[in-house]
């Protein structure tokens, strides 16, 4: 395949910096323009980006120059990791003028005409970006990323969605530092304290799965019929967030039949063929102190999606827990894994 030109919005941001260190190397993707503010254009990536992530600043990228973020971009395919007020009109605007771009704010996820995508869910939403094109008047296109902690939660509803329905949902986050942004949560607010508290967070977990484990009738995505309570919380990790899930189904399953529709697992064949996707998309964890953070998240490469803790509930039918890469499953290398999920299916 030839390699397709990219950008990345927000470059200097932490997201930004994970499709930096993703895209290097990308076989179908080739990284033609870097944006960031105001006070950075004109300076080199390597001059203008405090860099957070381990290892050093890849060479091709810090000699390259950055650049406004704007219609004049020499790209084909643009990855957003601009602030939801920004890209909320910014990104139509580029789609409009024929970019496509794949999106990790929140501005346009619940417009009826944009694909909200995680491949292993929902990978025939794609298809939705025709009658958006159509809707629209453009040429170009904009999918998004779900909510970096709905991306787990709802890859792991998936399989109990389609073996069992489901009735009502329980969730409670602990959301990693990362989640906020770099400098994000203060350390004199962050350190020996939990913040049962997250701005829009409980909103987009009770909305986003609905949308995702909907039908796609060719016309309109039909959402999914059942109930999501949810409470945040931000906890002193770095990365990598966990979600602890109760589930009451539509039709009763022993724990042991759940664990084998979370460890078989296997979206559409296409999506295994994706160059982001992992090998194993749902490891489920026999440990009974397990998965953790600190060492499960890179599981991988940080794509997979980490289930353990599977066990009969008092009161409803099951409880889990759920884990998740928030800045790379969550974030860049989904929306990665979006763009290429949609070049797959001849869709740009």
């Amino acid at each position: 395949m030839k390699k397709r030109k990219v950008a990345i919005l927000g470059a200097t941001g932490l997201v930004g910096q994970r499709f930096v260190k993703l895209l290097e190397g990308h076989p179908w993707f080739e990284v033609s323009a870097l944006t960031g503010s105001a006070r950075s254009v004109g300076q080199s990536y390597y001059d203008c980006c405090k860099w957070h992530l381990p290892g050093r600043i890849p060479k091709w990228a810090g000699t390259m120059s950055v650049q406004p973020s704007q219609s004049s971009l020499d790209a084909e395919i643009i990855f957003s990791a601009l602030p939801s007020d920004i890209a909320s009109t910014l990104e139509l605007e580029l789609a409009a003028d024929g970019y496509h771009v794949f999106s990790n704010a929140s501005s346009n996820r619940m417009a009826p005409d944009v694909p909200l995508l995680i491949p292993e869910v929902n990978s025939d939403h794609a298809e939705l970006v025709r009658l958006q094109r159509n809707k629209r008047g453009w040429n170009g296109t904009i999918v998004t990323n779900c909510n970096c902690t709905a991306t787990g939660v709802t890859l792991s509803l998936k399989p109990l969605y389609d073996d069992y329905g489901l009735k009502r949902v329980f969730l409670t986050s602990m959301q990693a530092l990362s989640g906020a942004g770099h400098p994000g949560v203060s350390s004199l607010d962050a350190i020996d304290n939990i913040v049962p508290f997250i701005d829009g967070e409980e909103q987009k977990m009770q909305s986003e799965p609905l949308k995702m484990l909907g039908r796609f009738d060719g016309t309109q995505i039909v959402q999914a019929d059942f109930g999501i309570s949810a409470h945040c919380n931000r906890v002193p990790v770095s990365d990598g967030h966990m979600v602890c899930v109760t589930v009451e189904l539509d039709r009763s399953a022993s724990v042991e039949q759940i664990y084998t529709s979370f460890s078989s697992f296997c979206p559409d064949e296409i999506v295994s063929q994706l160059p982001s996707s992992p090998r194993e998309f749902i490891r489920v964890f026999a440990e009974e102190d397990r998965p953790q953070p600190k060492l499960d998240r890179q599981t991988g490469d940080g794509m997979t999606t980490m289930v353990g803790r599977v066990l009969a509930d008092s009161m409803l039918h099951v409880r889990y827990v759920v884990l998740s890469h928030n800045t790379i499953k969550g974030a860049a290398g989904g929306s990665l894994q979006n763009a290429e999920l949609l070049l797959k299916k001849g869709l740009i």
